[in-house]
């Protein structure tokens, strides 16, 4: 009695849970498929920029009280040298009724609060325990197929499964991730009482960065602090983590020293290799769409990936509007639409986040030297983020009319 109506989401992150979300509001019956017990996001905490905010209002979180940190953003160099303060767009701030650009929060706090909404639409949308193994597209549906021999009939499959997306490798071939060299340490500490709770910074050294930003978990003040070093596919981690992080902050300007000695290594610390995939013209095949990291892995200079798939999930939803999912022409359209605004935007983001990190972290001696003799002494890296980061996020903003105040 659904038929038209049948949504299929696989993956119950960020991104699938904002695609559930919005399309549960416009009416469909949504079925979001976790391979987990329960849903559970990696890594400590996030800056979620105004736009992914403005969106999660709109879904009914309370993104005012004790939500997230505002947070202004500073590149530096490791003496504490500012080389790019990230200004706050008024234009944007006016139309969205959100002061500032950045909040930090702990990513299982902003999670949960997702969930909260999710649960309130309909309790039985998750259903935990349902690992992905393939699907077959019929003329006008789709049969999805779960390892323990169970299916499910829908019009339209989403695949928000991450960067090892098996949504996506059927529907877009080969994944082709690769390792793009570099290793994230990201960590979380309580509150540091002598710091400013409106300021986070980017150290950029030779070679490794060391930063922070503070946050907020359950209402609580926090700090997120983390190092990007070079690494590579076959890299082993340090036998004494502690020891090797304390040796990587030791360039690095105050306040950077104070994070370790706040910070437990046995359970506040994450390491993450980054991998990405090249990017794709294309995130859908048939009745089949992918967002987030199923189609464009987010390396740490976005410091953007769980505000992407959360935008993801919100465009898509509101591009299949009141579709009718049984009718492929309409579906095509729609998913046509979701394209449009979407895949270009992200890719452009993903490239230069990559291209941010090949310049800091694999421009061997002479070039490196070089390199840090011009960001010191110009106003070349504000204006490629400004340019290249903010610009595009800020048209995205302003155009998002349904969410201004």
């Amino acid at each position: 009695m659904h038929k038209g109506k049948r949504i299929g989401i696989v993956g119950s992150g960020p991104g699938g849970v904002s695609a559930a979300i919005g399309l549960l509001n416009a009416g469909y019956r949504v079925r979001l498929f976790e391979q987990n017990p329960s849903p559970k996001p990696l890594g400590g905490a996030v800056l979620l920029s105004a736009p992914v905010l403005a969106i999660l209002r709109s879904y009914g979180v309370d993104v005012v009280n004790n939500f997230g940190s505002k947070t202004r953003v500073q590149f530096r160099n490791p003496r504490g040298k500012v080389r790019v303060d990230l200004p706050f767009n008024p234009s944007v701030e006016k139309a969205l009724g959100i002061e500032g650009w950045h909040y930090g929060i702990l990513r299982s706090s902003a999670f949960a609060r997702m969930l909260e909404v999710l649960n309130t639409l309909d309790p039985n949308a998750l259903v935990p325990g349902r690992k992905f193994v393939s699907y077959e597209e019929h003329d006008d549906e789709l049969t999805v197929t779960f390892e323990n021999g169970d299916t499910e009939v829908v019009d339209l499959l989403i695949g928000a499964d991450g960067i090892r997306s098996r949504v996506s490798q059927q529907a877009l071939g080969d994944l082709n991730l690769f390792h793009v060299g570099l290793r994230v340490w990201l960590a979380w500490c309580e509150d540091i009482p002598e710091l400013p709770k409106d300021m986070g910074a980017l150290h950029h050294g030779r070679h490794v960065q060391a930063s922070y930003f503070p946050m907020k978990h359950e209402g609580k003040p926090g700090y997120e602090w983390w190092i990007v070093e070079p690494s590579s596919e076959t890299a082993k981690p340090p036998a004494d983590t502690e020891a090797h992080i304390r040796a990587l902050l030791k360039p690095f300007a105050y306040p950077m020293n104070l994070f370790a000695d706040r910070t437990d290594f046995s359970s506040q610390i994450f390491r993450w290799e980054i991998y990405n995939r090249p990017s794709l013209k294309t995130w859908s095949n048939g009745r089949v769409v992918c967002l987030g990291d199923a189609v464009h892995p987010v390396s740490p200079y976005a410091a953007y990936g769980m505000g992407m798939a959360i935008e993801d999930g919100y465009f898509l939803a509101r591009a299949i509007g009141s579709c009718d999912l049984a009718d492929r022409i309409a579906l095509t359209q729609a998913i046509k639409t979701f394209e449009a605004e979407r895949v270009g935007y992200c890719n452009h983001h993903v490239e230069f986040a990559r291209k941010l990190g090949n310049i800091f972290h694999q421009a061997p001696a002479p070039l490196a030297w070089l390199r840090d003799l011009v960001l010191d002494n110009t106003g070349l890296l504000q204006k490629m983020v400004q340019k290249d980061y903010l610009s595009d996020a800020e048209r995205m903003s302003l155009s998002l009319r349904e969410l201004h105040v």
